[in-house]
């Protein structure tokens, strides 16, 4: 089998609970190279909780998560379970950025200090080529004369866009995306989706936790809906979001589209008060 008929991802059968809490039944998903993969669903389904295993902030009690066609972090073999060494979970991790829906960015340093923080330390790139990269980043996200503003002077969708850059700057072969969008203002989601449709554009693989039912439909290869931590549906955004087969995922898709209706008669009424 060729590497790239390797899915790039492969959770097999991931069990999570938090004391007595079960947050993850039995799921599977496969993820292969390039693909734009985004999970919905209401709060409380485990997607969050997911995505977090798929990098080792949250340690999954049974299954296999296998990166590049070979199993990571916690897996069994020969009948006994094997946990890897720190050093190797560290090389993993930095294959893969994650962005929160709060921009964790160090606020001492700058907007360019945060995104070459890491390639210096970690990956012991030399300064100059990781500012010049790092100048690159910022250009990419639009951010170019931000470089030197520290975050307190950025506004949220600026500092998460500086939050991508970050994430980029380690060159990860897999981008992971935990609602980014969630704790910005309205009129400035659009700044980070269109920084993430053009990521999609490039081929980036991504995982992207989504309440922005506009971008699943439009960017996502494949949409996955889970619900009390299964996945329920999974498929091309066509057929989920037109025609879906499960009884559970049309009430939530209904009710989003009940919600967003509201929300327009609401600011239809505000603007003719």
């Amino acid at each position: 089998m060729s590497e790239t008929s390797v899915p790039l991802v492969w959770l097999e059968k991931i069990w999570k609970s938090f004391g007595r809490l079960e947050v993850l039944t039995d799921v599977s998903l496969a993820v292969p190279r390039g693909e734009v993969v985004c999970i919905i669903g209401p709060s409380g389904a485990g997607k969050s909780t997911l995505l977090r295993c798929v990098n080792h902030l949250e340690t999954i009690d049974d299954g296999t998560i296998h990166f590049e066609g070979k199993p990571v972090y916690r897996y069994k073999q020969n009948g006994k379970v094997v946990v890897d060494p720190e050093r190797r979970v560290e090389a993993i991790r930095a294959q893969i950025g994650m962005v929160f829906q709060s921009f964790n960015l160090f606020p001492h340093l700058t907007a360019l200090g945060n995104v070459i923080e890491a390639p210096i330390q970690v990956l012991r790139q030399p300064t100059v080529e990781a500012r010049k990269h790092g100048l690159e980043l910022l250009a990419k996200v639009g951010l170019s004369e931000k470089a030197n503003s520290y975050p307190h002077q950025l506004s949220g969708g600026q500092q998460q866009r500086v939050a991508i850059a970050r994430a980029l700057a380690m060159n990860p072969k897999l981008m992971l995306f935990d609602e980014a969008t969630s704790a910005l203002d309205p009129e400035l989601v659009g700044e980070v989706l269109r920084v993430m449709r053009q990521l999609a554009k490039e081929g980036m693989t991504m995982i992207v936790v989504t309440h922005e039912m506009d971008f699943a439909r439009e960017v996502a290869d494949r949409v996955v809906f889970m619900d009390s931590g299964n996945v329920v549906e999974e498929g091309p955004p066509s057929v989920v979001f037109t025609d879906p087969r499960s009884p559970r995922t049309r009430q939530f898709l209904q009710s989003i589209l009940n919600r967003n209706g509201a929300e327009v008669q609401a600011d239809e009424s505000a603007s003719t008060a």
